[in-house]
């Protein structure tokens, strides 16, 4: 007695239970019916099982007979995934690609990519979001292939950069925040009296890095932008934003943009390592330069 049952056979079981016949089955395997009933009655000699019920007119699973399809189905799957996946390796394109961004980009700027990609590869895309220094660490073990952020002052070793284009930060409070009654110049003296909602760096390892806070600021530290722009519009402090982002949220008044501020610019880059480039990655690379417009 053999204990082993072949994808063929799972196949011919997948197929006689969906089109509800040995007949039906048989016409869409193009094989002669006779063919099948010998493959499944020396199945169930080999498993020494009943697989089909042949007592009424139609043949029917029996409870033992649906087990072996319900899990038979998940191995046909993971079958059809491994040649796929195989045949992706195979053809130079990577199966998983991760894509780690700055907090300040919105992932907006990511979905058309994301769309085009799967036009043309069945590679899986992951947007990460990165805060600061925690974006270089990324970068660095291996947790991303590609990094979009702002420029570094100084670029690591190994890592290609490609400028993207400038971006530009609003400094705004909620409508009703008082800061909007203050006069005079808003020098770090001015924002030293109102408290700074920032994000917090995700870098594990690496010295966490800030930007626009001074020291002696109080702050609300948050995990990412959605929950930023909840505090600054909930009037919980003052910030920066992406200009982008700041116009929306100032058209639909939930913000006001304090005033005696000036827009600060933020290089954007796309960084990636110069080790293994696969086709999807170079194939996002190559999207990025020539779409690259944020939203």
């Amino acid at each position: 007695m053999h204990n082993s049952i072949t994808l063929e056979a799972l196949h011919i079981l997948d197929a006689i239970e969906r089109r509800g016949s040995f007949a039906a089955a048989a016409s869409e395997l193009d094989k002669a019916t006779s063919s099948l009933s010998y493959q499944i009655q020396k199945l169930e000699q080999d498993l020494d099982l009943m697989i089909f019920d042949r007592s009424g007119h139609k043949a029917t699973l029996t409870d033992a007979g649906k087990l072996i399809l319900e899990r038979g189905r998940i191995i046909l799957q993971a079958t059809e995934n491994m040649v796929n996946e195989a045949r992706l390796l195979a053809n130079g394109w990577e199966l998983d690609l991760t894509i780690a961004y700055d907090s300040i980009i919105p992932v907006g700027n990511f979905f058309d990519l994301v769309d085009k990609l799967g036009m043309v590869s069945t590679t899986r895309i992951k947007l990460e979001e990165e805060v600061l220094a925690g974006c270089w660490e990324a970068l660095n073990e291996e947790r991303c292939a590609l990094l979009v952020c702002p420029q570094p002052e100084v670029v690591p070793q190994g890592v290609k950069t490609q400028a993207l284009g400038p971006m530009s930060m609003t400094w705004v409070a909620a409508t009703d925040h008082y800061v909007h009654k203050r006069n005079g110049v808003f020098d770090s003296k001015a924002r030293e009296k109102y408290r700074v909602i920032a994000i917090a760096d995700t870098a594990r390892e690496q010295p966490a890095l800030s930007v626009n806070i001074l020291e002696k600021q109080p702050r609300l530290t948050v995990s990412n932008l959605v929950t930023k722009i909840d505090a600054l519009v909930n009037g919980l402090g003052i910030g920066t934003l992406p200009t982008q982002v700041a116009n929306t949220l100032i058209r639909e008044g939930k913000l006001r943009r304090i005033k005696d501020t000036d827009e600060a610019t933020v290089d954007i880059v796309m960084a990636w390592k110069r080790n293994n480039i696969g086709e999807a990655k170079s194939w996002c690379i190559r999207h990025l330069a020539k779409t690259w417009e944020l939203q």
